[in-house]
């Protein structure tokens, strides 16, 4: 890509630790110390011809985004900022997968019950040291599909805020990091080397097994998904009511007077 280092050593410890790592021979990774948005790169990178399992690693981008063209704050080595290609047909359930791979990667790695919020949010409870009365967003995920001149497959962008830095005003309270959480310093290159694996793990396992495995496990992590008061807008008045679970093709369901909807898309407020 014009202006854009691809052939940047990544930090030692992100080399160490993929390196030597069996279930992790199939990551290409890309480093690029500053960047638009890691998703772009890796999109750009499959229209190149790029194979699966290319995965860009940024330490700073100028211009993250998150679902409906919201900003993904991405202070300079704060976070990790990454973007992971995967060629070939993808299912309906890519982002709960990936969701479910960043909360594993969270317990696993650092020790903190992160949990998931529909549909590509992943939280810290209270309970684990986050402001009084509601969660706090770690990290969130953006699947997009490649365009068609790129071949078939999609990008999925993971952000997870792991150092302490200061967010813009209208985000600090509804943020936090795993370093302000854990109390400690928490390796990028071990979280990423987790995050990765869950992901090649839970790819395999919806291939074969298929999906009720990975939506039984996206249920347990995700406590807000049943009786959690939610409201959006339809199409001819704003609705609510409490959520009911999530269907087998990811809709999220909600209980409105014993009524059950499905929404699949657009946004949800959470009371």
């Amino acid at each position: 890509m014009q202006g854009v280092p691809l052939n940047v050593a990544p930090p030692a410890d992100v080399e160490a630790a993929l390196s030597g790592r069996r279930d992790l021979d199939w990551v290409h990774l890309v480093y690029v110390p500053e960047v638009g948005s890691t998703n772009d790169v890796a999109t750009a990178l499959a229209a190149s011809g790029a194979p699966d399992g290319t995965t860009v690693l940024a330490a700073h981008q100028t211009g993250g985004r998150g679902r409906r063209g919201r900003v993904w704050h991405s202070p300079r080595d704060a976070g990790l900022y990454v973007s992971l290609l995967l060629r070939g047909p993808q299912s309906s359930l890519v982002t709960l997968l990936a969701g479910v791979a960043v909360a594993e990667a969270i317990r696993g790695g650092v020790g903190i019950e992160a949990q998931l919020k529909w549909p590509n949010d992943v939280v810290l409870p209270e309970a684990a040291g986050t402001a009084a009365g509601r969660p706090r967003k770690v990290a969130g995920i953006l699947t997009e599909r490649l365009p068609a001149a790129a071949g078939e497959g999609a990008v999925i962008g993971i952000g997870i805020n792991v150092g302490r830095a200061a967010h813009p005003p209208e985000l600090a309270p509804f943020a936090v990091s795993l370093e302000e959480v854990a109390g400690r310093p928490v390796e990028h290159g071990g979280l990423l080397a987790e995050l990765l694996a869950g992901v090649r793990r839970w790819s395999r396992a919806l291939a074969v097994g298929g999906s009720s495995g990975l939506l039984e496990r996206w249920r347990r992590l995700s406590p807000s998904a049943t009786g959690a008061r939610v409201s959006w807008q339809a199409p001819a008045a704003q609705r609510d009511g409490l959520t009911a679970g999530i269907g087998d093709d990811g809709a999220l369901l909600v209980d409105c007077g014993g009524r059950t909807e499905r929404i699949v898309g657009g946004e949800v407020r959470w009371a």
